[in-house]
């Protein structure tokens, strides 16, 4: 398994020379600082979706749920238009950009906690609930963000459609720096889980019976979740086609790839499979955006599409079964 691990790693690696160097004109003391941090926001973004996604779905014990699928890049673009909306386009512009990160953060952190807690709640561990429940509650934060756009005058409108996207042309070294302070002690944290997230694994009974209180870990899992996706977030945009469209499956797509490149039930497996494969995806998907199709496709989209795709493969397979 490590030499698979070793592979990724070798990929990854490959990924970002040639995100580095593919197609470079001009002179290197500007293209290595601003090529390098994007290339750090890309890896960054995707090693905390794919940490987070491997929890989130041990937690639920289901292979097919992310948090973008319940509603987490829906939380974000309500955040962002009730403050625009609250403050008017101007005075939200005068706002810092690190201390925009910090509201985003700690905001949606605390929204998206209490959001996956009401969800477990209402689901009681069925799948079919759970998801139902997700979406409803995804659409009805939707219908509210799209009610108050809709109140909101052009320009504060174009603000809040400016950073609906997930955007990775320019990245802010400071947001880069300051999203890095609070992802990598989360994912660190996250690494420490990695037995418990083992036990819990194994079912609520047995994990019990191990002596690991399933609701402990459980509630453990979800705040590094947040954390992590809402650094993701707020440093690069929700990965989404539109702010009123689905949620993206980026999630789900790194993580059944991790299970196919490294099947291993064992976190410290997983969770760094999933963070390499998140990172090959970004970086090799942005460059192929820059470098070939220049800019002509977003990358969201096309994540959508096969994220879809592979979210009904999951389904129906699991239905069959």
């Amino acid at each position: 398994m490590s030499s698979r691990l070793l592979a990724l790693l070798a990929l990854l690696i490959l990924s970002a020379a040639g995100f580095l160097f593919l197609g470079a004109e001009g002179p290197w003391a500007f293209l290595l600082p601003f090529r390098g941090a994007k290339l750090g926001a890309l890896m960054l973004v995707g090693a905390c979706i794919a940490t987070a996604t491997v929890m989130f779905q041990t937690v639920t014990a289901n292979r097919i749920l992310t948090p973008s699928v319940l509603g987490f890049d829906a939380l974000y673009v309500l955040v962002l238009t009730v403050f625009v909306h609250g403050l008017g386009a101007q005075a939200a512009g005068l706002v810092a950009t690190p201390a925009m990160f910090v509201i985003n953060l700690v905001v949606m952190t605390a929204l998206g906690l209490g959001l996956f807690a009401l969800l477990l709640r209402l689901g009681s561990g069925e799948m079919l609930k759970l998801v139902l429940t997700g979406i409803v509650i995804g659409i009805a934060i939707r219908s509210f963000t799209g009610f108050l756009q809709r109140m909101i005058d052009p320009a504060e409108f174009q603000l809040v459609q400016a950073g609906s996207f997930a955007r990775f042309t320019y990245v802010d070294p400071l947001m880069l720096g300051i999203g890095a302070l609070v992802a990598v002690p989360a994912l660190a944290l996250a690494w420490r889980l990695r037995f418990k997230l083992d036990v819990l694994a194994l079912g609520p009974t047995a994990a019990t019976g191990l002596g690991e209180p399933p609701r402990r870990v459980q509630m453990q899992a979800l705040v590094l979740i947040c954390v992590l996706i809402a650094v993701a977030t707020s440093l690069a945009g929700p990965l989404v086609a539109g702010s009123s469209g689905p949620s993206n499956f980026f999630g789900l797509v790194v993580a059944a790839l991790a299970h196919i490149a490294t099947p291993s039930p064992r976190h410290a497996i997983l969770m760094p499979s999933a963070a390499l494969i998140g990172g090959c995806i970004l970086i090799g998907g942005q460059t192929i955006m820059e470098r070939v199709l220049h800019l002509a496709t977003p990358l969201p989209v096309v994540i959508e599409l096969l994220g879809g795709l592979l979210f009904l493969t999951l389904l129906l397979k699991r239905r069959a079964a």
